[in-house]
């Protein structure tokens, strides 16, 4: 059996791209249940040498733009990477659900051997569809998509495992 690469792209950035979007709402309500200033989370981060929440998020949005779109041969959409707050983030969320939304399975199924050209570290990169995907894409995807539960966790957010899935 053969692997769908739109069912292993699209659909699952989406569905956690929306968990995301409940991680921050709670961390939203939860600042302002504790009269706690909003840019503490937002500006937080795990370690000093780690991005702080606001990038993170940015992050995993680039890798769920990016993914599809360079699979279906398409052009990277750009965003600014200026979000400043819980409604900025939530809007870049929204904005790539919309994008994710333009691709079918169509666009995307048979790019396993679509050969994807990138720049990683400097440096001029050809991976297959497949590689890219299950390899570069989506290991990055879920791990700045991680930290930053991870980062709102840390500071007493109240999230559990429900919410990070996307079934709360």
């Amino acid at each position: 059996m053969t692997i769908s690469m739109y069912e292993a792209s699209v659909p699952v950035f989406s569905a956690r791209l929306k968990a995301l979007s409940s991680v921050l709402a709670a961390a939203e309500q939860n600042a302002l249940d504790r009269k706690i200033d909003p840019q503490v989370f937002l500006t937080a981060r795990l370690a000093p040498d780690m991005f702080a929440l606001a990038r993170q998020v940015q992050i995993a949005t680039d890798h769920a733009k990016g993914a599809p779109s360079r699979l279906a041969g398409r052009e990277v959409p750009k965003y600014e990477d200026n979000e400043a707050s819980f409604a900025d983030l939530e809007a870049r969320i929204a904005k790539t659900l919309t994008h994710l939304a333009t691709f079918s399975a169509a666009d995307i199924d048979g790019s396993d051997e679509r050969m994807i050209e990138l720049k990683l570290g400097g440096r001029d990169t050809t991976l297959s569809g497949m590689q890219y995907l299950l390899h570069l894409a989506m290991p990055n995807f879920y791990f700045h998509l991680t930290t930053a539960y991870d980062i709102l966790r840390h500071n007493g957010v109240p999230l559990g495992k429900a919410t990070f899935l996307g079934s709360r």
